[in-house]
């Protein structure tokens, strides 16, 4: 049986570490417009377009900078 060396294990944590911090912004986001939508609904405007704005740049953050910049273009260098 073979075993990680020590090579791959030094790819590999940088790309899971991106990947679970893109998740936790994406799903921050995600939460953070559902909450503004749910503000906007009772009336409290201002509450709703803050929780708008930083939904937008968590979720910019995640799926693009972090997402798209670092993993998948890490992922499809590596695979070459």
């Amino acid at each position: 049986m073979t075993s990680i060396g020590p090579e791959l294990l030094v790819e590999l944590l940088p790309i899971l570490a991106y990947t679970l911090i893109a998740a936790v912004l994406t799903a921050g986001g995600l939460a953070a417009e559902y909450a503004s939508l749910q503000h906007l609904g009772s009336g409290e405007a201002m509450v709703a377009l803050w929780l708008a704005a930083i939904g937008a740049v968590m979720l910019y953050a995640g799926l693009y900078g972090i997402g798209y910049r670092k993993v998948f273009l890490r992922v499809i260098a590596s695979s070459r």
